[in-house]
């Protein structure tokens, strides 16, 4: 028996072995041979399969909450393309397709209103909230099939309207699916992100546009593929369903169904970056119990919907609101009058330079108006995600002091004074905490607007 020369052995970034290759001698002189050696579980036609639709390394490049995510995201699938088979049966019959009356031209018209419209609805959308889509990658990847139903729903609803009021109705839908469009393809990018370990995002994230506003990406071949089958059981579907009560019910349910999977889809996502609703989440219950929650902890807490900025306590008590890289003219509109003509600012004391000199040394200046609980942060220039986590963290603080009864006549910049003095004292210690608990304080994602830097000169 010939012995072994050289042992390669061959593994993937997870080190996990997928071969091994075995160099022996041969009888002949000089002349060796090399033998591939795959380990048992990489022979199976089943894995074989899998591989196709899942990303290379699975499951060690991707986080933990990916393949929950695909289940329900493949599922939802599956009902949105039957219902969308009768919207666009429901469409067609819009359109009067079967109607001798209908001309080649009206239709084409349509098309071109409803592309039109749902073009301008896009750059508007993106323009007004493309900032926000990231931060709030969950609610805008729900939003988004909201949207799109919605679409669906106005389309099974157009045959039974004049043809004046049809025109407006599926304007509309095109809207709709144009906004969805917007908000699919950002929360998704965003999602495969988070996804990705390897640096693998061109594999997760290689996106496709197709009709209809539907994203097809690599980490999606599942999805893609429950489509198709739900498109083969739709046509049945179709076939069969005529009535309009049938339609409906059928609609109805397969909506139903593609709200609720999609709803469990985004719950299953543990997102590690502190947006605002988590930093709240966080922050309320490190000032309350000393304990910072983990990312799997916040994600059973958090809300997809949440109102924007509310600052909340660790019992979910509503403290105020908080808005966070504010321009200049709001927090002098807070301490003064402003002149709507000249843009000229009236202030009655000296708080404006009270505040500069108390947060000279921090990248922020924090107000709160006791009278509305209305809280504005002013960022500095340079501002990064931890001086921006750190503004967060005190104006929930300062936020929490208020609730507990303190009044704005109770000297309320002795209140920011003292939270300051807290928040300089255990922020390296809190900043070290969420990192050993996996939080990623290297993304910012608190403000969800183009905000406003300043730079302060004397």
């Amino acid at each position: 028996m010939s012995k072994p020369i050289l042992e390669l052995i061959e593994m993937n970034e997870a080190g996990i072995v997928t071969a091994t290759y075995v160099q022996t001698s041969t009888a002949k002189r000089d002349v060796s041979r090399i033998d591939r050696i795959e380990p048992e579980s990489t022979q199976k036609s089943l894995k074989a399969l899998l591989d196709v639709f899942l990303p290379a390394g699975y499951p060690h490049s991707v986080s933990e909450d990916y393949l929950p995510y695909q289940i329900y995201d493949s599922l939802q699938a599956f009902s949105s393309s039957i219902a969308g088979l009768l919207a666009s049966r429901a469409v067609l019959e819009g359109v009067g397709v079967g109607d001798a009356s209908a001309s080649a031209t009206s239709a084409l018209l349509l098309s071109i209103l409803q592309e039109s419209m749902g073009r301008a609805a896009t750059i508007l959308f993106a323009h007004r909230l493309g900032t926000s889509l990231e931060p709030e990658c969950k609610m805008y990847r729900l939003l988004a099939d909201v949207f799109n139903d919605a679409a669906m729903v106005l389309d099974c609803l157009s045959p039974a309207f004049p043809k004046p009021m049809r025109v407006l109705i599926l304007a509309s839908s095109s809207i709709l699916r144009s906004l969805c469009g917007v908000a699919a393809g950002s929360s998704k990018a965003s999602l495969s992100a988070h996804f990705a370990r390897w640096g693998n995002l061109g594999e997760l994230n290689a996106v496709s546009f197709i009709e209809d506003y539907k994203y097809i990406e690599k980490d999606s071949s599942q999805e893609t593929v429950i489509s198709l089958i739900g498109m083969l059981v739709g046509c049945l579907v179709v076939k069969a369903v005529n009535t309009p009560l049938a339609t409906w019910t059928t609609l109805l349910l397969l909506l139903a169904l593609h709200l609720a999977t999609n709803y469990m889809a985004v719950r299953s996502v543990c997102m590690r970056t502190l947006n605002r609703q988590r930093a709240n989440i966080v922050f309320a219950c490190l000032h309350k119990h000393d304990r910072v929650l983990s990312p799997e902890q916040v994600s059973d807490k958090e809300r997809i919907f949440e109102r924007d900025g509310i600052l909340r306590d660790a019992d979910d008590k509503c403290l105020g609101y908080c808005r966070i890289g504010v321009p200049a003219s709001e927090l002098l509109m807070h301490l003064g009058k402003t002149d709507k003509l000249t843009k000229a600012t009236n202030l009655a004391d000296g708080r404006l330079l009270q505040l500069l000199g108390l947060f000279e040394e921090e990248g922020y200046v924090i107000y709160l108006e006791h009278a509305s609980n209305m809280a504005c942060i002013l960022l500095k220039k340079g501002s990064n995600t931890a001086v921006q986590l750190k503004a967060w963290y005190h104006v929930l603080l300062l936020a929490r002091l208020a609730g507990q009864g303190c009044k704005a006549e109770e000297a309320p910049m002795d209140m920011v004074k003292s939270t300051l003095v807290a928040v300089r004292k255990d922020w390296d210690k809190v900043q070290a905490r969420l990192g050993e608990a996996g939080w990623d304080l290297e993304t910012a994602a608190l403000e969800t607007t183009s905000g406003s830097r300043v730079c302060i000169q004397r």
